[in-house]
């Protein structure tokens, strides 16, 4: 098996444990940690194809920074969303914040 494939099947993996947990989990800090791992198997897949390809390692570390960027916006909006639904229903599962303003 060559490196480049190594690396995207540990992507991949790291992708699908992702989804799992966003399907699986009941609170908004265990989705939030699902998405960062997708997140990581998204910059892992980058750089690793652009350091065993022919493509440029610049572009490679410059996509990966930009999925880094991405993730730590990702997470402060998140975390924002976070504070404000536990001070306002007491709680951040899921299941009890699903009521709707009438």
């Amino acid at each position: 098996m060559s490196p480049l494939l190594l690396y995207q099947l540990v992507a991949l993996l790291l992708l699908c444990l992702g989804i799992f947990g966003m399907t699986q989990r009941r609170s908004f800090v265990g989705m939030l940690i699902s998405v960062e791992l997708m997140l990581n198997g998204a910059g892992l897949s980058i750089v690793a194809s652009s350091q065993l390809t022919e493509a440029s390692a610049v572009l490679g570390q410059l996509g990966a920074l930009l999925v880094m960027g991405l993730a730590a916006a990702e997470a402060t909006l998140v975390l924002a969303i976070i504070v404000v639904v536990s001070r306002r229903f007491g709680t951040t599962k899921t299941s009890e914040v699903s009521t709707l303003k009438e």
